[in-house]
């Protein structure tokens, strides 16, 4: 079937058709076309996630002259491999979310990122697009006419569209080759379209597309896959792909193409849920410091944003009535921002309450224990800082230190859909305004804080009247009965193709569990993962 010409039974124009072929050819003639070769690929540990929740990563065998090897691969039993990019942190963040529920089921979860095999046409063409979504998402916080008239239509309806998607379906067809050398009934899930429609032009029959938005776009669709989606209004507007061709009535989606999963979550954050919120509520009545954990963004665009929140908050921190966890991702230049912005938290009484956590993967580990624990009353004084040159040190610091928060302050991306009470402050791109709308009409998260003075004062708000902030932790405990957070679990169910019950009782303290993954000596790993085994 040429996916570019007919989606779901809705006829492309002949116009957007050749725009789409143009398109492929473009990056042809750029990158070159590799749907003839086969990858061979083998199966390696990963520092951070292989402890944690069993995770392989999917790298390219090559022999020792460079050339692709031709032994033959093979997947171990119960695999389930999650399809990523790396594309902000976003993705990578729900894709741990599948991999630590994959685990939970007993499956080893198989780490395939698009957009790591370099050399590759598919990581090539995904490079040079991530490269202008980050250009994108930085210069529109910097322009607001930029803002206004290129980047929030373009993330709000061009990403809407039906034609956009028969682009990417006519490029995806480029990225086949890396799925070669897979055995096609492997369970596969996709946490961006791109790798589900690969996967779908390659002849996998098990693939499922995690949608990660509340906004329906034409962008998402991936013909061919089960689409997932974690919320009610995104269900009816993909089934029916409302608004996708202007006012025009489409023909839908069939039942068998889409179900409502609910939130993506990692296991270990649904099985302690109510015990963290329990400890949130206790340190809320006991009149202690609110830990807040500042996020930015893996285009790292937000800190001029945070610099001003993080001023505003400066007395409270001072008066202990407030503390800050800040997860600069992998960008130390925007540590770099924040200290030119804020040069008090190098001066007098704040140089002692700022700590910084750099590359440290162990000591990160073992802060966020405590902190989770309680056991360390340093964790909820000051200003923690953290920054990691490893991408998915710099993505799982911050799903460590989520349970020991007391409030996310957030753009109202992938983590508006986490159960910990969130602060959302100004998105990137239109699509994520509806984030924030989900959250806060199942209350679990304020109101998009456009500028930092509002930001500034509704953490203040959240200081102040413990009453809005425990209506936060009673709803999200309410929502975890309805099962809202078991999305991870249903999407590795519609992978594999039946019902599987997670191990619950085998969880551990995330944190705990990622601590030996800091070792990088290959004894040490396969130590731990004996006890792992042995528990």
């Amino acid at each position: 079937m040429e996916l570019s010409k007919t989606i779901f039974g809705n006829e492309i124009s002949k116009k957007d058709f050749q725009k789409a072929c143009k398109t492929q050819k473009k990056f042809i003639d750029k990158f070159a076309d590799d749907r003839d070769t086969v990858y061979k690929f083998k199966l390696v540990d990963n520092d951070v996630l292989t402890p944690v929740m069993g995770v392989k990563n999917l790298v390219i065998e090559e022999n020792t002259d460079g050339t692709p090897s031709k032994e033959k691969f093979t997947l171990p039993k119960n695999s389930v491999i999650i399809g990523n990019i790396r594309m902000g942190f976003g993705h990578y963040r729900i894709s741990m979310a599948m991999a630590s529920a994959a685990h939970a089921m007993g499956f080893t979860p198989i780490w395939m990122d698009l957009n790591s095999f370099k050399g590759t046409t598919t990581t090539s063409i995904i490079s040079a697009q991530n490269d202008l979504y980050s250009l994108g998402s930085r210069l529109s916080q910097k322009s607001k006419l930029f803002n206004k008239f290129v980047w929030e239509p373009m993330n709000y309806e061009g990403f809407k569209k039906l034609s956009y998607n028969a682009g990417d379906q006519k490029t995806s067809e480029l990225f086949t080759s890396l799925y070669r050398d897979l055995p096609k009934d492997t369970p596969y899930i996709a946490t961006h379209v791109w790798p589900s429609q690969g996967a779908v032009h390659a002849g996998m029959t098990h693939v499922v597309n995690a949608i990660p938005d509340n906004w329906p776009m034409g962008l998402h669709l991936s013909e061919g896959a089960i689409h997932a989606v974690q919320t009610e209004k995104t269900y009816l507007g993909y089934k029916y792909l409302l608004g996708f061709d202007g006012d025009k009535v489409l023909k839908p989606m069939k039942d068998k193409d889409i179900f409502y999963a609910g939130h993506y979550i990692d296991d270990e954050m649904v099985v302690n849920l109510e015990a963290d919120c329990k400890k949130r509520i206790e340190r809320a009545k006991k009149g202690e410091p609110v830990r807040f954990l500042l996020t930015i963004g893996g285009a790292g665009a937000q800190g001029e944003f945070f610099s001003k929140i993080l001023k505003n908050l400066l007395p409270y921190i001072q008066e202990e009535k407030a503390c800050l966890y800040i997860n600069c991702g992998d960008y130390m230049n925007v540590w770099d921002l924040i200290q030119k912005n804020v040069p008090e938290i190098n001066q007098g009484i704040f140089k002692t309450f700022t700590k910084t956590y750099f590359n440290d993967w162990a000591c990160e580990a073992e802060f966020a224990e405590k902190a989770i624990s309680g056991k360390d009353k340093a964790s909820s004084r000051g200003i923690h800082v953290f920054c990691n040159k490893d991408i998915f040190a710099a993505v799982y610091i911050t799903n460590l230190l989520l349970r020991a928060s007391d409030v996310l302050v957030t753009k109202p991306s992938e983590l508006a859909f986490y159960p910990v009470p969130k602060l959302f402050i100004r998105r990137i791109g239109g699509h994520e305004m509806w984030g924030a709308i989900h959250s806060h009409e199942i209350g679990d998260g304020t109101v998009e804080c456009e500028t930092p003075q509002m930001a500034a004062s509704m953490a203040k708000n959240l200081i102040n009247d413990k009453e809005l902030y425990l209506r936060m932790c009673e709803n999200i405990l309410r929502n975890k009965t309805i099962g809202m957070y078991d999305g991870a679990y249903k999407v590795v169910e519609a992978a594999v193709g039946k019902k599987v019950p997670a191990k619950k009782t085998t969880a551990k303290p995330a944190a705990k569990s990622a601590k030996p993954a800091v070792k990088t000596e290959k004894s040490a790993a396969k130590k731990t993962s004996s006890k792992a085994k042995a528990k």
